[in-house]
C-alpha cells in the first residue's frame, strides 16, 4: 500500500493486524471468530518483561455464534499476549453481554453502552466494530439476496447502503437497473448569475 507522500527513510514501527472469518455449521447457524494482534518492531519493555521484536503485545479473539438474522447466540473472548498479565484478561468474560445483541440493528451503539471504558478491554471492543460488515460479507449471496431484492419488493440489501452503491447512482443503474431511482437533481445555488 502506498501512502500519500511516503519518505525513503521511513520505518515501521507498529503492525496491527485484525482477522475475521465466518463459518457455517451444519445446524444452520454460523460461528464467527475475530482476532487482533498488535507487535512492534523493536524490543519493548511491558510490565511483564522484555517483549521482543515481532512478538505479539495484543493477541485476542472474539468467539460468536449468530443465526440468519443475525442475532448473537452466543460469545466469548481471550485475551492470549497482553502488556498486563494477570489483569488484562480479568474482565470476566465481560464479551458474553453480546448475546441478544443484532449485529444490524444498533449493535455499534450496545457495544459502547455496555461495554466502553474499564466496562471491558479497549481492543476487544473495538474489535467489534468490524463485525456487522464482515459478516454482511459472509451472508451476501448466501443468507442475504444481494441481486433481486426481496418477494416483498424490498431492494436487494446492499442498495442505498454505500456511495457506489446509492440508487441514483451509476453502479445501481448499470448492475440493478430495476432498483435504480434516477439521478437527484440538485437545486442551482443561489447568486449563480444565471438570471434566465
Amino acid at each position: 500500500m502506498s501512502s500519500l507522500s511516503s519518505s525513503p527513510e521511513r520505518q515501521l514501527m507498529h503492525r496491527r493486524a485484525i482477522a475475521v472469518q465466518v463459518y457455517s455449521r451444519a445446524d444452520g447457524l454460523f460461528e464467527v471468530e475475530a482476532e487482533l494482534q498488535d507487535s512492534k518492531t523493536r524490543d519493548i519493555p511491558l510490565a511483564g518483561g522484555i517483549r521482543r521484536a515481532g512478538e505479539p503485545v495484543h493477541d485476542m479473539g472474539l468467539w460468536l455464534v449468530v443465526d440468519r438474522h443475525l442475532d448473537i447466540l452466543a460469545a466469548t473472548s481471550s485475551t492470549r499476549w497482553m502488556p498486563y498479565p494477570g489483569q488484562c484478561d480479568q474482565h470476566g468474560d465481560a464479551y458474553r453481554q453480546l448475546v441478544g445483541l443484532n449485529l444490524m440493528t444498533g449493535f455499534r451503539a450496545a457495544v459502547k453502552q455496555r461495554l466502553a471504558g474499564v466496562k471491558g478491554c479497549t481492543h476487544l471492543t473495538e474489535l467489534c466494530q468490524h463485525l456487522p460488515t464482515a459478516v454482511i460479507q459472509a451472508f451476501a449471496g448466501v443468507v442475504l439476496d444481494v441481486r433481486e431484492g426481496a418477494e416483498d419488493g424490498t431492494p436487494p440489501f446492499q442498495i442505498d447502503r454505500c456511495h457506489a452503491l446509492r440508487s441514483d447512482g451509476a453502479v445501481v443503474q448499470t448492475h440493478y437497473p430495476r432498483w435504480y431511482r434516477g439521478a437527484a437533481v440538485t437545486p442551482p445555488a443561489a447568486g449563480n448569475g444565471n438570471l434566465s
